[in-house]
């Protein structure tokens, strides 16, 4: 009888645990126009086109995607950013940037993402896949703090994103798009998975140094058994 109870009890936290997945990837901001992970490498768009200068990010779906200021009912540059950007919106709109979405594929996983999103609206969605596997979908609504109103100039719709893998996950490809004019967007930032965080990295240098100790003491022993 106990033993049906404990299966029958195991069964449901079995259906609580796949009721309630890991969130896999979290939001997180910042102020200003970059991230703020200083490892973190930055696809400006400043050169007029989206080609990443380390290698690592191909985007796809590009066709007038990339501009410069401001135009009344097409796009609105990130407050406070006076550089080229990536903007996004409907198929059919007649507008700049009308591709839709923007698909952003990484050659080595990432734990990382991130993006200065401007005039953010509820619209506005970035989705997380992991090979095929959709991890997470994220709109203007979503991001903390913020008000997705579209404002051009509000710090509540002008902030850096930064979408964080939970530990132990990774992703490989970022899709942006819009449901409505638009999502502009720049300095999109991301990290390397294959490379340790300097808090990980500082914890193998003290295994390291807790280990050569260990060997100097245990020599230290043995020169002094020999005397």
């Amino acid at each position: 009888m106990l033993q049906k109870i404990s299966l029958a009890l195991l069964g449901m936290t079995a259906v609580v645990m796949s009721a309630n997945p890991a969130s896999a990837v979290t939001l997180q901001v910042n102020s200003g126009p970059f991230s703020s992970y200083t490892d973190a490498k930055t696809v400006t768009f400043d050169d007029g086109t989206a080609n990443d200068p380390n290698g690592f990010v191909t985007y796809s779906n590009i066709t007038s995607n990339i501009v410069e200021g401001s135009v009344s009912g097409q796009y609105a540059s990130p407050y406070g950013d006076n550089t080229k950007f990536l903007t996004i919106s409907p198929v059919g709109s007649n507008v700049a940037g009308d591709s839709g979405f923007v698909n952003i594929k990484f050659k080595e996983a990432v734990n990382y993402f991130g993006f200065y999103a401007g005039s953010l609206d509820d619209y506005n969605f970035v989705d997380i896949y992991k090979g095929n596997q959709l991890l997470k979908t994220f709109s203007g609504a979503d991001v903390p703090t913020a008000t997705a109103n579209g404002s051009w100039t509000s710090s509540e719709a002008n902030m850096f994103v930064n979408l964080v893998a939970d530990t132990g996950e990774t992703f490989d490809r970022v899709v942006m798009r819009s449901n409505g004019v638009a999502f502009e967007t720049d300095n999109h930032a991301y990290r390397l998975a294959s490379v340790p965080e300097p808090s990980a990295m500082l914890g193998v240098l003290a295994i390291g140094a807790c280990g050569m100790m260990s060997v100097f003491k245990r020599s230290q022993h043995k020169v002094a058994v020999k005397g």
